[in-house]
């Protein structure tokens, strides 16, 4: 490497953080025909004759409990959009983006994660909240792709054919219907700044990230290909439908009929774009699945019955130790309670038994002769000492 200093810095590649730059630019050439390179070279990453819509949905039951007819619709949307880049039916592509509205611990960020990891699909997790309207302080919407590229290692095909997925979707409503002198840069800025990039287009992304500086060399990738799964609990939309259904006539022929549609409670988009997302914007997303709350058998399998269940995570800790951790019937029960009384669904689970283990995982471990750990009622509801089985 040829070193020279620029004003007493020293600048190298924001690809390969090795080769030093002579010029004020931030690619090296080795890394400009790497990123050409890759850029021709044809990728199946979706295994669309061994994954049906049907197997699709057979792995997510693995891990996510309930939410059948969430899993149906997403595993027929990644079927589809994949059997088209597969087959590079170019002209009659329109890839269906998915919001996904539900509480909070009702399995919607876990839904990306499972299918990062069990269909070799790169996923970009990202928070809306983080995001501001360019030129405005906080991060641009063009991030989210360069997260993206970060995750397939600057693979410009790879990240254009890949799925980003932007959760507290619903924190970048419209803050409010009045007309105001102000802009609304964190709220309907960022829609509108989302909506091409969420259409398809080419995207020109800083290769360091961040802000754009007219001396960068750009990394165009079209977003034409990637899927955007959104997601956001919508506190409140609730009574928004409830609003929409009262306007209705519940007197006469159509009383028996209203009163079928509020037991269904189905989210029309009239009711997003009061809530506060502009109708653009919800116009690129066709397909809106609502998650139902997690009900008491269903948190009970969360904990015991999924691949990634938390009391296997919490008896592995301990079998490392040599240690037998077991919870009785009315520990779980009592687990499951404690979550539906904080209304934090699946996610509250974790704290719960983490709070009433960290003694516990503190303690034993060090002692010697210790068989095993039996969890009860009592030990979750009042923290009281778990019953001990040592070695005779």
């Amino acid at each position: 490497m040829n070193k020279e200093k620029k004003n007493n810095i020293e600048i190298y590649c924001s690809i390969c953080k090795k080769n030093k730059l002579n010029k004020n630019i931030y690619i090296c050439n080795n890394c400009k025909f790497f990123l050409k390179k890759k850029k021709n070279i044809k990728y199946n990453y979706f295994n669309i004759k061994k994954y049906k819509p049907k197997n699709i949905k057979n792995i997510l039951d693995k891990y996510i409990i309930g939410q059948n007819n969430a899993k149906k619709i997403i595993s027929t949307t990644i079927y589809n959009h994949y059997k088209l880049i597969n087959n590079n039916n170019k002209n009659i592509y329109n890839k269906s983006n998915i919001l996904l509205i539900g509480p909070t611990g009702s399995g919607k960020t876990l839904i990306a994660e499972i299918i990062e990891k069990k269909f070799n699909i790169p996923v970009s997790i990202t928070d809306a909240t983080r995001f501001t309207e360019a030129g405005y302080v906080g991060e641009d919407v063009e991030n989210i792709i360069y997260n993206l590229l970060q995750k397939c290692n600057f693979n410009i095909k790879k990240t254009e054919n890949s799925i980003i997925f932007i959760d507290e979707i619903d924190k970048i409503a419209k803050k409010t219907s009045n007309i105001s002198i102000t802009r609304d840069v964190s709220g309907e800025g960022v829609q509108q700044s989302l909506l091409k990039m969420i259409e398809g287009t080419i995207t020109y992304i800083p290769p360091k990230g961040g802000r754009k500086h007219p001396q960068d060399e750009y990394i165009p990738i079209n977003t034409k290909n990637i899927l955007f799964i959104c997601s956001g609990t919508f506190n409140g939309i609730n009574k928004i439908i409830n609003k929409r259904l009262n306007n209705y006539n519940e007197i006469g022929f159509n009383a028996n009929l209203n009163l079928k549609k509020k037991k269904k409670k189905k989210i029309e988009t009239e009711d997003l774009i009061k809530f506060g997302l502009i109708p653009e914007f919800i116009g690129r997303i066709p397909i809106i699945i609502k998650l139902e709350k997690l009900n008491k058998k269903s948190l009970l399998k969360v904990l015991t019955k999924t691949k990634n269940s938390i009391i296997k995570y919490y008896k592995f800790l301990f079998k490392l130790d040599n240690i037998n951790l077991k919870f009785t019937k009315k520990s779980l029960k009592e687990i499951v309670k404690k979550s539906i009384k904080k209304k934090t669904g699946a996610r509250g689970l974790k704290n719960i038994i983490e709070n009433n283990l960290k003694k516990i995982m503190y303690i034993y471990p060090s002692k010697k002769n210790i068989k095993e750990i039996i969890i009860n009622k009592n030990t979750i509801k009042n923290k009281k000492k778990p019953k001990i089985i040592k070695y005779k």
